[in-house]
């Protein structure tokens, strides 16, 4: 079994989600991330609204960006097809479509039916 870990602008989840359903992968987990990577950062102005309703605005380059981190477990004869899609998808060509990493898992049990290894996926 593998574990990948999918980080991607939030913007690109839903196509991430869809090849995840037609690879039949049988859940995910999603969650917002903050983070730095090799991305150029770009300045962004900030609007700060004062007395009497006079807007100003600063600019300055945020350290830190916010992506979104997918993990799945899947098995080891599907993974490749589901990374090789994801990447054909997703890929833009910039340092800022995301990351995949993949881990080896030894083991996995569902605690409700009981099962183990890739049947408990």
């Amino acid at each position: 079994m593998k574990q990948l870990d999918i980080i991607i602008p939030h913007e690109r989840l839903s196509e991430v989600n869809n090849i995840l359903y037609n690879h039949k992968v049988g859940g995910m987990l999603y969650y917002d991330i903050k983070g730095r990577g090799r991305v150029k950062r770009e300045p962004v102005e900030e609007r700060v609204h004062g007395y009497g309703g006079y807007a100003t605005g600063k600019k300055y380059v945020p350290e830190f960006g916010t992506r979104t981190k997918i993990e799945v477990l899947v098995s080891d004869s599907t993974y490749k097809q589901l990374v090789d899609e994801i990447l054909n998808t997703v890929s833009t060509g910039s340092a800022a479509d995301g990351k995949i990493f993949i881990k080896d898992i030894s083991e996995a049990y569902d605690i409700g039916s009981k099962q183990i290894g890739d049947p408990a996926l």
